[in-house]
């Protein structure tokens, strides 16, 4: 018997209990230890592997029992919190039909709420021998013997009830109303990387991003919700670490219940402490957290990627796969999750309650989402009512949790903006593109623009959903940014190493005749003018904004639409070339929509007595009007009612595209002007007796939102309306 054999024979493993999933603190006739639950339902055996320490050898290697409804389980005596342990998966090496065991690889328990070791370079690691070529397949290919233990990370027993009980004393959810939510979509490191405000072992790490300097910031901006790019531990692709590049958006994820170490500053006593103080700050400060979560896809890539965790416990059941048994690649990453499987709805719905419950976050911003309505009953077309979507939908713990989808894939039909169930919110990309072609000179009418103004009911209109069922935005993580929107004319992605094939090709921007930086003040000054009216948009339309970090302050990219191997300046946002007048005006636009129903009227218009739409002479906009894309002028006159229907509230927004000045005809009464996005002018009510008067007429200046407000006390006539 050698040392292993020994040890394993001096560690009894008994059958335990097949939940919960993964290793958890637990106790069976009296005895304390460890019980250990995996899926698998076409392993011939499963082991456990037990380390005391993350780089030295195998102190036991336990046969799991017990095999229930595909889930083999055990318990350890003994065994306590700060185990580490991995896990071996026996059965057949047949790529073909799509199993892919080899107990020669450690996998980590795809549960694990912490693990132990470097994840640099596991996308290197190979359960196949030889090297991959062009074209070929891994049908016939031979596993590759060698044990990699020693590069592998390993999991990490935790105390699951005493990580709840320190979910549990994060400061409450603020529970925001949803009509006066407004998203601020920012990644942890980029944010404060170069604050030079936040101390410097902060910056880039999640107490930074609740540190007193940022704090100030959301307060002054008036933003109610951030929303986090990846903060689940994930790994960096095989072909940017050739490049020496690394993934830094993060959409590879490789542990869905723990959070990305690298953001940690090591000042706490373990990084889930660090992120439920940075949780805890934001709340107590009345700010949500909402996180981006990748379930549609794992980090073990394509056919020839790592085997890490999924494939090697259970290839076929995890995936969704082709009857060659070879990956149906819906998100565009080498694999899809197959999220009809009860193992995989298992794993989602486990890893959102205890993002929700041991660490307080208040929603999600669900990635690529049509993958998670994927049916294979229906040949893997989308269906709202799938399994994963209907689990969600009845869970009590997810009950007031916020639900983003990213309503698309690039899988067959993928586009379903609108299709999602009632009580979920969906990024609007119909709103983003008619937006930037409305101002920057693309094809688009009055229709189109007003359509998205008031909620996109086109697309939401139905099934009970409200306006607020649309994420508006005009920037995201993935594009150009404000800046760079207007400063170029077509990407600039060289530095990514793909020749600039990669990125979106259609970006709907515009330069002012010049690409990229320049000190011509004239195209400055247009390019400026353009800014302000697409923030003015953003900020005066219904629905849910939201506000990409740094265009506040004009961050740019150099033109990059696809920075997601870009740690470095490019992305991080540059604090000491901050525009402060910028800030200051989008800090005034929020705290206007704040402060005014009108501008986020949160119920759809009726085209009766709420809203009317006109020409800039003040003649209502006929049918021809409406589908004419060479005119970029007209106004709409909003009235907001209380529930006696007696007017309490009356805005006349002016919108101006053209390049030259117009006049506009006002309605009868007088009028405040209040907003001009031109002169970058925003006046919070208790300055509206500064405002100048107008009774007649008012000139918009060219690439302008202008904003007038009824004089309290005039008189309030009924509104001719003709909606859109």
């Amino acid at each position: 018997m050698n040392r292993q054999e020994a040890l394993a024979a001096a560690v009894s493993c008994e059958p335990g209990q097949v939940w919960p999933m993964g290793a958890s603190c637990a106790s069976l006739q009296g005895r304390q230890g460890v019980n250990f639950a995996v899926y698998s339902r076409h392993a011939e055996r499963m082991e456990v592997c037990l380390f005391d320490a993350q780089d030295g050898p195998e102190t036991a290697r336990l046969s799991l029992p017990a095999c229930t409804n595909g889930v083999w389980h055990g318990f350890v005596a003994g065994l306590g919190v700060g185990q580490l342990y991995g896990l071996r998966a026996h059965g057949p090496y047949q790529p073909a039909h799509g199993q892919r065991f080899n107990p020669a690889k450690l996998l980590l328990d795809p549960f694990a709420r912490a693990i132990a070791g470097d994840t640099q370079l596991l996308s290197l690691e190979r359960d196949y021998l030889g090297q991959p070529a062009d074209g070929a397949t891994l049908l016939d290919a031979l596993a590759d013997p060698v044990d990699n233990a020693a590069r592998i990370p390993k999991a990490r027993v935790l105390d699951l009830v005493a990580e709840l009980q320190a979910g549990a004393a994060i400061a409450p959810r603020p529970q925001l109303p949803l009509a006066r939510t407004v998203l601020y979509e920012a990644h942890v490191k980029g944010l404060t990387q170069r604050h030079p405000d936040v101390p410097p072992a902060l910056r880039g790490r999640y107490a930074g991003l609740a540190s007193a300097p940022m704090l100030a910031h959301y307060r002054r901006l008036g933003i109610t919700t951030l929303c986090l790019l990846p903060v689940q531990l994930h790994i960096t692709e095989v072909h940017l670490l050739k490049k020496g590049l690394r993934n830094y958006w993060g959409y590879n994820t490789l542990g869905y219940f723990i959070p990305e170490p690298g953001y940690a500053s090591g000042l706490y006593a373990d990084d889930r402490a660090e992120f439920r103080h940075m949780v805890d700050q934001l709340h107590r400060h009345g700010l949500e957290v909402v996180l981006d979560v990748v379930y549609n896809h794992s980090a073990e890539s394509d056919t020839f990627g790592p085997t890490l965790s999924w494939r090697g416990l259970d290839n076929a059941s995890w995936y969704a796969l082709d009857d060659a048994g070879q990956y149906l690649n819906f998100s565009g990453c080498g694999n899809t999750f197959n999220l009809a499987q009860p193992c995989a709805v298992h794993l989602v719905m486990d890893s959102l309650r205890w993002w929700v419950q041991a660490f307080g976050v208040d929603g999600f911003r669900f990635d690529l989402a049509t993958a998670l309505g994927r049916d294979p009953v229906l040949h893997h077309r989308f269906h709202p009512v799938s399994d994963l979507l209907t689990a969600m939908a009845q869970d009590p713990v997810l009950a007031g949790i916020k639900c983003i989808a990213e309503p698309w894939d690039v899988g067959p039909d993928g586009y379903k903006l609108g299709r999602f169930p009632a009580g979920w919110h969906e990024w609007n990309d119909r709103f983003r593109d008619t937006a930037r072609a409305f101002w920057l000179g693309h094809d688009c009418t009055r229709g189109d623009f007003a359509r998205r103004l008031t909620g996109s009911s086109d697309y939401f209109d139905h099934g009970g959903r409200s306006p607020l069922a649309s994420i508006n935005l005009i920037t995201a993580h993935d594009g150009m940014t404000l800046a760079d929107l207007t400063s170029y004319s077509r990407k600039h992605n060289e530095s990514n190493g793909e020749d600039n094939r990669d990125g979106h090709h259609q970006n709907f921007s515009a330069n002012a005749g010049m690409e990229g930086p320049t000190h011509d003040e004239s195209v400055q000054a247009v390019r400026g003018q353009w800014r302000r009216a697409l923030l003015t948009t953003l900020l005066c339309s219904q629905g849910i904004p939201q506000l990409l970090a740094g265009d506040e302050s004009g961050h740019s990219q150099s033109g990059n639409n696809n920075a997601y191997c870009q740690d470095n300046e490019t992305t991080w946002l540059d604090w000491p070339g901050a525009d402060p007048a910028l800030t200051d005006f989008v800090a005034g636009l929020i705290h206007l929509r704040h402060a005014h129903a009108a501008l986020r009227h949160a119920r759809w218009f009726t085209g009766g007595a709420d809203i009317a739409w006109r020409n800039p002479d003040g003649t209502d906009l006929t049918t021809d009007d409406w589908q004419d894309s060479q005119s970029r002028s007209f106004a709409c006159l909003i009235e907001v009612a209380d529930e006696g229907r007696v007017p309490t509230e009356r805005w006349l927004l002016m919108f101006h595209a053209a390049n030259e000045s117009l006049h506009f005809v006002l309605p009868p009464g007088r009028w405040r002007h209040v907003l001009d996005s031109a002169a970058a002018l925003v006046l919070p009510k208790v300055r509206w007796a500064l405002a100048s008067a107008c009774v007649e007429q008012v000139r918009l200046s060219p690439r302008s939102v202008a904003g007038m407000v009824q004089i309290v006390g005039d008189p309030i006539l009924p509104l001719a309306s003709q909606h859109p």
